[in-house]
């Protein structure tokens, strides 16, 4: 997913995505926290005060480009899950699909999960935020019907699959293991395994404490 970029070098009509390309660029090369908006501005070609007409500071700028890695998200993921009707195959997808948003792009993934950006501030991004969660949520419940059990299934397979997505990432991985391909299948594998412990557990609770367990 990238932003359109007016092929001219002309930014005046399209102030907005000229700012938000040039921090896409700044993030990619020095992470969320690295660039100033005056710097964004230079990039972008336009003078300093250009932003105010969009963005009130650097983090409504980041905010902005957030809420755009949250729609990429949700796209990818309803595209992933659509492409079985079988809901532990439809979690072991979204979680490799989870892990290729996060290395093909990986400015948007930063500033979307590093930036730090206050949610209270930027309430867009907990309602973009909540909507993946309502969309992933009935898949889960489909494995296991108890809402409790399904967010927690939901929640240890993303967290799974970010974590794999950090160490990719950051080169933490050995040697044939560290490619897009090996972890996406590390991560679905890992949801297959979460599915699995999950419903052996939520069995053994509906069998009653009477059960060995």
């Amino acid at each position: 997913m990238t932003v359109n970029r007016r092929p001219t070098g002309k930014h005046h009509g399209d102030l907005r995505n000229a700012l938000e390309q040039a921090a896409l660029a700044l993030v990619a090369e020095r992470g969320p926290h690295g660039f100033t908006l005056a710097e964004a501005c230079r990039r972008a070609g336009v003078s300093v005060s250009a932003p105010y007409k969009h963005f009130a500071d650097r983090d409504a700028l980041l905010a902005s480009l957030a809420l755009k890695g949250y729609e990429e998200q949700q796209r990818r993921y309803r595209a992933a899950t659509a492409t079985s009707t079988d809901p532990a195959e439809q979690l072991a997808a979204y979680a490799a699909a989870y892990v290729r948003f996060a290395a093909q792009e990986r400015a948007l993934f930063d500033i979307t999960f590093l930036a730090g950006l206050d949610k209270g501030r930027h309430e867009e991004l907990a309602r973009a935020g909540a909507a993946l969660h309502d969309q992933l949520l009935p898949v889960a419940r489909a494995v296991v019907p108890d809402r409790e059990a399904a967010l927690d299934l939901l929640i240890r397979i993303s967290a799974a699959a970010h974590g794999l997505s950090l160490f990719l990432q950051q080169n933490m991985l050995p040697r044939g293991r560290d490619t897009l391909a090996a972890v996406e299948d590390q991560a679905a594998r890992t949801a297959y395994a979460l599915i699995d412990q999950q419903t052996q557990t939520s069995g053994r609770r509906r069998a009653g404490p009477g059960r060995q367990r």
